[in-house]
């Protein structure tokens, strides 16, 4: 399976500078950084002169009169070991606060992200693959994080011990700088080369690995109907084809950025051969001394490793940019129209809610709605109903705020819901749907979610008046049983029943049930419906429905098609009609007769 043509880094140095501005909140300890990194390395450049100096201490007292004077070079060497000490001290200060403000500045990328979720419209959510968003906001940020934690102290470490060894080196002999300088330019021409092959590579690798976790958390979600519909081989398939594409990636990645390592170490090895013989020639001519050479010998070494642990550094660095663009890429999203500075809110919440005019498309191709005009009266019961497509649930939608109005407007008791805050507008709607959501935790925390302060006695009753309690009982550990966010030991009936649960304990001015009782059987069914009368006593209700047996007693029944409303009454108004609800609920009879039969 060959890979996708490799795909090219938006804006290295851009996303660069960003991720440097992730640490504008802890400018003190960077100081600090800087500060402790700059007395460690010039403490070690230091070293290797020091050193020299006891080299040379040894050479003329082996060649003198004197002999070698131990306590000069004990005295030398005791302040060459102080010096490394000292550094060593100050590296590992550097290093713990380097630590720390890194943490905190991916925490804080984190909290961004984060928040960034909750204002990203809706929309986002559907056009994006629920694994690959996981990946940009776990793996991305973990990539993110080792990269900057192992990277950005030494890179420090690396830029300012060239400049330090420079200056040493051209204290000592700037005819030897030269020479060693000469390979410098080669260093970096391999390392830019490099480079620019390995980048897309890692955003191909990256990408790649957000396919890969989309498709594994789909099939993991829907593993019972992979099953069910034998479809595991077509599954395994997409797996191994997504898998070979992330190997292809991940190989050539790995295998340019690795390329970079040894070319420098060669690099740096033939700069060690010609300084040592252009260091020996000086000597040999009486311009330098033996421990000058040392020095420089162990500078040139100092010098070129650096660079080597630059290059060493650089799939590091470009794997971690490639993540930081998939992030900032999920930071600069649009985001959903912000709340009105002041927003609105109705004086008495009672319910009534009216469409004016309302248009609405998800694609401006393609209108789904226009000129839609609906008045709902506080308790009112309105059911919609219509073929899959007509825009029920796109209504529902628009209500919540879900998604904005093309244009028209949408009130709550005469108060446009676009100038009220969505937290306002949604705490007023209790929400049951088609496809329940659980989370992992108790029962009794299930059911209390989103109602903040509910008792245990509230959560009872709330159970209660869903017809819930009584198998919640059965259960092991009663409202305490822990269960995970697939509902795992419970029926998608009783899931249904504890979302429903839910609903009746937040009590909301306005009931919304997406075909909230297809999960259960019959008599059940029948029982949530009488509760269901309970609860709506003084509530609006919008109920979307398929089975039409649900909703005679609506107080009005509205028939959709393409977006629009083409039929309202009650069950028995619209019967008589004989329009297109009197069609599909012949149709739905015949259907049900034919299943007797």
């Amino acid at each position: 399976m060959g890979a996708q043509p490799a795909e090219k880094s938006l804006d290295f140095k851009a996303s660069g500078l960003r991720l440097l501005k992730l640490l504008e909140p802890e400018k003190a300890a960077v100081y600090a950084i800087v500060l402790l990194a700059v007395l460690a390395v010039a403490l070690s450049v230091i070293g290797p002169k020091i050193l020299g100096e006891a080299t040379d201490e040894i050479v003329s007292g082996a060649f003198g009169p004197n002999g070698v004077d131990f306590t000069a070079v004990g005295v030398i060497l005791g302040w060459a070991t102080a010096v490394y000490v000292a550094s060593g001290a100050a590296s590992i200060v550097q290093s713990r606060i380097a630590n720390r403000i890194l943490q905190r500045a991916v925490q804080r990328l984190r909290t961004q992200v984060e928040d960034k979720l909750a204002r990203l419209p809706l929309s986002y959510f559907d056009k994006q693959p629920r694994g690959e968003v996981l990946s940009r906001v776990t793996n991305d940020i973990d990539n993110l994080s080792q990269t900057l934690q192992q990277t950005m102290s030494q890179l420090l470490f690396s830029l300012l011990t060239i400049v330090g060894v420079l200056g040493m080196m051209f204290w000592i002999s700037w005819i030897l700088a030269l020479v060693a300088l000469i390979t410098v330019p080669v260093s970096i021409i391999v390392a830019a080369r490099v480079g620019k092959k390995a980048q897309p590579q890692f955003i191909a690798q990256w990408k790649s690995t957000g396919r890969l976790n989309a498709h594994i958390e789909e099939m993991y979600t829907g593993h019972a109907l992979v099953k069910v519909f034998g479809r595991g081989r077509e599954s395994e398939a997409i797996f191994d084809s997504e898998n070979a594409k992330l190997y292809n990636a991940s190989f050539k990645a790995q295998f340019v950025s690795g390329m970079m390592q040894p070319a420098m170490m060669f690099i740096g090895n033939l700069n060690y051969v010609i300084v040592a013989v252009v260091g020996g020639l000086r000597v040999s001519s009486g311009s330098l001394s033996i421990g000058d050479v040392q020095a420089f010998i162990q500078y040139s070494r100092q010098f070129s490793q650096p660079l080597t642990q630059a290059a060493s550094m650089a799939n590091l660095i470009q794997s971690g940019v490639a993540s930081a663009e998939r992030v900032f890429d999920l930071l600069d999203a649009p985001e959903q129209s912000p709340d009105p500075e002041h927003p609105a809110r109705p004086d008495v919440l009672r319910g009534q809610v009216r469409f004016e005019k309302v248009a609405f498309s998800y694609s401006p191709a393609k209108p789904l709605i226009s000129d839609l005009s609906l008045t709902v009266e506080p308790g009112q019961t309105v059911a919609i109903v219509g073929p899959t497509g007509a825009g029920k649930t796109t209504l529902v939608n628009l209500l919540m705020r879900f998604y904005d109005v093309t244009s028209g407007r949408i009130t709550l008791d005469g108060v446009d819901t676009a100038a009220m805050s969505r937290d306002e507008l949604r705490s007023a709607v209790g929400m049951v749907l088609q496809d329940t959501w659980l989370f992992g935790g108790t029962i009794a925390e299930n059911i209390a979610y989103g109602s903040t302060g509910a008792t245990r006695d509230d959560v009872v009753a709330a159970a209660k008046a869903a017809h819930a309690d009584r198998f919640i009982r059965t259960l092991p550990d009663g409202y305490d049983t822990v269960i995970d966010d697939e509902g795992t030991g419970i029926s998608a009936g009783e899931k249904q029943l504890i979302t429903i649960a839910r609903a009746f304990l937040s009590q909301p001015t306005i009931l919304v049930l997406d075909e909230a009782t297809s999960s259960v059987d019959t008599r059940t069914e029948v029982l949530i419906q009488r509760a269901m009368a309970r609860l709506r006593d003084g509530r609006t209700a919008f109920v979307i429905a398929h089975r039409l047996s649900t909703i005679r007693d609506a107080d009005t029944i509205l028939v959709m098609e393409a977006g629009s409303i083409v039929e309202q009454g009650t069950h028995t108004e619209l019967l008589a009609a004989g329009g297109p609800y009197a069609r599909l609920y012949a149709s739905q009879f015949e259907a049900a007769s034919a299943e007797i039969d």
